[in-house]
């Protein structure tokens, strides 16, 4: 079993995408749907990428986008409506082309973790739909990023299935 960080070592992050679990997003059992884990994760991914600068009309300013190429879901808890749920994201490296993103969903009303994901993310032209190297500007604010959250004084743990190329 790996040993992801505690709800007490992600608490300090950034949050983003905080909300309740929406009724709606209800499974039959009454928990929140695996389907949308996914979905509110990349949301606080996407709000987290602002800072380093991709802003959220990064295509339409740029002619560049951020496309998902490949994730790793771990299901560790539960969440229920009406629990507080909240995004942290730790970038933990970037190639010329792409980034390596663990995105953690928490439970803040139980203040645990409720699920962890990894992804790997491209930068994209969309002019001809190809992988480019990240604008000056974003990689540095990429690497800045990768720097403060190496200094954070814990190791993510990484599913091994995914890395930079």
């Amino acid at each position: 079993m790996s040993t992801q960080p505690t709800y007490d070592q992600l608490a300090p992050l950034p949050a983003f995408a905080e909300q309740p679990v929406p009724m709606g997003f209800e499974d039959m059992n009454g928990f929140l749907n695996v389907r949308h884990y996914l979905g509110i994760g990349s949301e606080g991914l996407d709000e987290s990428l602002h800072s380093v600068g991709i802003p959220f009309n990064w295509p339409l300013v740029s002619g560049f986008a951020c496309l998902s190429a490949e994730h790793h879901l771990t299901y560790l808890h539960e969440l229920k409506s009406g629990d507080q749920m909240s995004v942290r994201v730790r970038l933990v490296g970037r190639s010329d082309r792409a980034a390596h993103a663990v995105v953690y969903i928490l439970d803040d009303t139980n203040q645990r973790v409720a699920c962890v994901f990894e992804e790997i993310l491209l930068c994209v032209r969309l002019e001809d739909r190809k992988t480019a190297p990240w604008p000056a500007e974003v990689a540095e604010g990429l690497d800045k990023r990768v720097a403060e959250h190496a200094a954070i004084g814990w190791e993510p743990t990484l599913s091994g299935s995914l890395a930079l190329r």
